[in-house]
């Protein structure tokens, strides 16, 4: 008895169809869609942003996060700036005497 010939293109893969391919989800697939759904929340969350209003109107909800984003920006710097100016009051002169110390110990 002759064995039948095995096509290695096929072999335990069937060509699927379009719609079959489209519809197949694995565990990985679903996983990763929670995933980034999730992430996806937590950053529309941050521009503080609702989802009723990005059914209405995507592109004006889009325009008024992103001034959302640059004012928060704005104001993060400013607060940044005046904490920085506020440990450099204290921190700075400690580091000079530091160096001052250190170069007068080495001869």
């Amino acid at each position: 008895m002759t064995e039948p010939s095995v096509n290695s293109s096929t072999s335990g893969n069937e060509r699927r169809t379009f719609v079959q391919r489209l519809v197949s989800f694995s565990t990985k697939d679903i996983v990763r869609l929670v995933l980034l759904c999730v992430l996806a929340g937590f950053l529309l969350a941050a521009l503080n942003v609702n989802p009723r209003d990005l059914w209405i109107d995507f592109f004006g909800t889009l325009a008024e996060s992103w001034t959302r984003f640059a004012d928060f920006i704005i104001d993060s710097a400013g607060w940044a700036v005046e904490y920085f100016l506020l440990g450099a009051v204290l921190v700075i002169p400690i580091w000079i005497v530091f160096r001052i110390i250190r170069a007068t110990g080495r001869s």
